[in-house]
C-alpha cells in the first residue's frame, strides 16, 4: 500500500514526506531523541530510500556544524557514498570507524527546529524534471563530481568556513537527486564548476 502511495506520488510530480528533506530530518529528529547523532543512525534510516538522502544530510550537518572534524568526517562519508554511485552499488558500505562519527542530539535538534520549516517553502519548488540527469551516463559523471568535492572539504577545513562553499553545493544536487529533479542537479553542477574554478584561481 505505502509503495503505491509513493508510485502515485511519483507519477504525479509530487514527492511525499518522507522524501523531503524536511520529513528526513524530523524523523531523523524524532527517533534518536536523546541521543546523539551518528553517520551510523544516518545510514540505517535512509539507505533504503537511495543515495539522495544519504548524501543530503551530511553536506547539512557540514554547513551548520563547522565544527574541527565534522566537515572532514561528512566529506568522507560522501565521497565513499559517491564512489559506490559511481560503480554502480544499490547499498552504501562504510567502515565502522567513519559509522562512529555523531553529532550532539540537542545542536542536531536545534538545527532541525531552525533549518526544516524554511526548507518546506523550497521544496514547493522541487519536482520530477529532466530526469534523465539522474539515470545513466549521467548520474556517473554527476558521482565523479560529487567525490571531488566531497575530498576538497578535508583540505578546505584548514581555513575558517571554507569547506561550507563544497557543502552546499553539494546540498543543492543531493536534494535534486532526492526529488529527481535534473534541474535542480544542473544548476547545483553549474554553480559547482563555478566555484572549484574560483578556488583554482585562488590557490595558482
Amino acid at each position: 500500500m505505502t509503495k503505491d502511495i509513493h508510485a502515485s506520488n511519483e507519477a504525479s510530480g509530487e514527492m511525499t514526506d518522507s522524501d523531503r528533506l524536511s520529513g528526513l530530518l524530523r524523523m531523523l529528529d524524532q527517533r534518536h531523541h536523546g541521543n546523539d547523532i551518528s553517520i551510523d543512525d544516518i545510514l540505517k534510516t535512509f539507505a533504503s530510500r537511495g543515495f539522495g538522502p544519504m548524501l543530503v544530510v551530511p553536506a547539512l550537518l557540514a554547513l551548520i556544524c563547522p565544527i574541527p572534524g565534522i566537515p572532514t568526517a561528512c566529506g568522507l562519508f560522501m565521497a565513499l557514498v559517491a564512489i559506490q554511485q559511481l560503480f554502480g552499488r544499490d547499498y552504501p558500505w562504510l567502515p565502522r570507524r567513519l559509522r562512529r562519527v555523531s553529532i550532539g542530539e540537542q545542536r542536531f535538534h536545534n538545527a532541525v527546529e531552525r533549518i526544516a520549516p524554511r526548507t518546506d517553502s523550497v521544496e514547493r519548488l522541487l519536482k520530477p524534471r529532466l530526469t534523465f540527469v539522474d539515470s545513466g551516463l549521467a548520474r556517473r559523471v554527476i558521482a565523479l563530481l560529487v567525490v571531488l568535492l566531497s575530498l576538497s572539504m578535508a583540505p578546505l577545513e584548514l581555513l575558517p568556513f571554507a569547506a561550507a562553499l563544497p557543502a552546499g553545493m553539494l546540498l543543492l544536487i543531493a536534494l535534486g537527486m532526492i526529488a529527481r529533479d535534473g534541474l535542480v542537479i544542473l544548476i547545483g553542477v553549474v554553480v559547482a564548476t563555478m566555484g572549484v574554478g574560483w578556488l583554482l584561481t585562488m590557490l595558482l
